[in-house]
């Protein structure tokens, strides 16, 4: 039987405590059967829910790391990056895809930057900029409406889109240079509907896809739903089917927790395991 794992690097954020960034992606991409590797962009305390928190800026030792892995040879077939804790880690990680760069090597970039309408602490316009150059290298980006309004300038604030502006967004985001784009936790103005909107490089098709919102925060949702969706990517499956298939399990996640009362650490993602394997 072929073997279809991949070797999978993670950029992203480690949190202490809670199940977000690589801590939320770690645990669903090696049940799915990858080898799964990280670069930590920063060590964080907790999740920013909680009001307190402390942060380390491992930029330096990425560069170290990367130098080491470089004179060893590694080689990764999926690249996802996450959370970025200054300017310059957009350079280290641009030259580093650039670095690993082969036919089928798939890079996925999720601008975490903010949410409902408004940026994270500490989330500057200088961090926007730079982001733009990061989604640049992707292959396949998934900002939500938050971000994508600020990447791109347009309907800032706005929490419905027409199908036109939806498509608008979506253009601007292919502008910057990647090949697919979904944007998330969108609603759609006509139908009042929540959808996810985007646009699929290898049909050359734009597309929205409905879903039922269960009205329950998680911090780390986004990072789950981009593990889901880079793992059906790995499998082969087509962009729309694994965009769906992110969507569906993130519903199941949040409807089975939505009982948990400390929220704020989000979704044990452990203890639900079996979802991946509907």
């Amino acid at each position: 039987m072929k073997d279809m794992s991949k070797n999978i690097l993670i950029i992203n954020d480690m949190p202490g405590y809670s199940k977000v960034a690589m801590a939320a992606m770690l645990p669903i991409l090696s049940h799915m059967g990858h080898s799964v590797y990280n670069l930590p962009t920063a060590l964080v305390s907790n999740t920013l829910d909680y009001g307190k928190f402390a942060l380390l800026d491992t930029t330096d030792y990425m560069t170290q790391v990367i130098g080491v892995w470089r004179e060893l040879g590694f080689q990764f077939d999926c690249i996802t990056t996450g959370f970025l804790a200054g300017a310059r880690q957009v350079d280290i990680i641009r030259d580093f895809i650039e670095s690993q760069k082969k036919e089928d090597l798939l890079v996925m970039t999720d601008p975490i930057m903010g949410d409902d309408g408004k940026l994270y602490n500490g989330v500057t316009q200088e961090t926007v900029d730079n982001m733009r150059r990061l989604i640049g290298v992707a292959d396949v980006i998934v900002p939500n409406l938050t971000e994508a309004q600020f990447l791109t300038g347009l309907y800032e604030g706005q929490q419905t889109l027409t199908t036109v502006q939806a498509r608008q967004v979506v253009d601007a985001l292919r502008a910057f240079g990647p090949r697919s784009v979904i944007v998330t936790s969108g609603q759609d103005e006509a139908t009042g509907s929540h959808t996810v909107w985007g646009y699929d490089h290898t049909t050359e098709e734009y597309f929205s896809i409905p879903y039922h919102l269960v009205k329950v925060h998680f911090p780390g949702t986004g990072d789950m739903f981009s593990a889901v969706l880079v793992g059906g990517l790995l499998q082969g499956n087509p962009l729309q089917a694994a965009v769906k298939r992110a969507m569906d399990v993130l519903e199941k996640l949040v409807f089975l927790e939505k009982d948990e009362l400390d929220k704020n650490k989000g979704i044990r993602i452990e203890k639900f395991l079996d979802v991946l394997n509907d």
